[in-house]
């Protein structure tokens, strides 16, 4: 019995001609644009909210911070690694529209910018809570109605909110410093050329013959 063949890779396919076709209509990334076109940016502290016409153009924060909200719902926490899925992730060619920018790029974002990032963290935390994100799980909701009670632990008193926001707060900074030290410990992190990649393979196909 034969195995399960894949397809010819060098075999010409007729994709979608637009990459929006490959993102479904509950996608939760579609939340994420939506939630970061709708954010007034110079009022918020962000650095170069405002274009720059003169010089060597910037990216829009905007984008930025679309690629770093898409790693904090999907857990990627290095700069390295965001950088990564940004050249080969659909939903975040997606999202930033096949945009690249470099781990520098994107781990100085978020340091020049760690205030204003922080309040719209805590923003999309309680968006995502709310709207029950978390874990990209889709929710479906009927239209039956039930009976229900003021229970303790969906009454909010002025406290209450405090506490959940502090500790929305310190969850953000701990996410941020797991940032930090994903950055440091891959400063040093040696990414192969493709010089260097198609002398593996050539070696490797050397040993096979062997």
């Amino acid at each position: 019995m034969a195995y399960i063949q894949g397809e010819n890779i060098n075999q010409i396919t007729l994709f979608p001609e637009a990459i929006d076709d490959y993102i479904t209509l509950d996608n939760p990334v579609r939340v994420i644009k939506a939630f970061v076109d709708s954010l007034d940016m110079k009022e918020l502290g962000f650095n170069r909210a405002v274009p720059n016409y003169i010089g060597r153009p910037s990216y829009d924060p905007r984008d930025l911070l679309k690629l770093y909200l898409y790693g904090y719902l999907n857990r990627i926490r290095s700069s390295r690694k965001l950088e990564t899925e940004a050249g080969r992730n659909l939903e975040l060619m997606w999202l930033l529209r096949k945009l690249k920018p470099d781990f520098k790029t994107i781990a100085d974002f978020r340091k020049d910018n760690e205030k204003a990032i922080k309040n719209v963290f805590k923003q999309f935390n309680m968006l995502c809570k709310e709207w029950e994100l978390f874990g990209c799980e889709v929710i479906a909701v009927d239209g039956s109605k039930f009976g229900a009670s003021n229970s303790k632990r969906n009454n909010f008193s002025k406290k209450k909110v405090k506490q959940h926001l502090n500790y929305i707060d310190e969850k953000i900074s701990i996410y941020l410093n797991e940032l930090d030290n994903s950055d440091e410990e891959e400063t040093d992190t040696h990414v192969p050329s493709v010089d260097e990649i198609n002398k593996r393979i050539e070696e490797l196909e050397e040993r096979k013959a062997k």
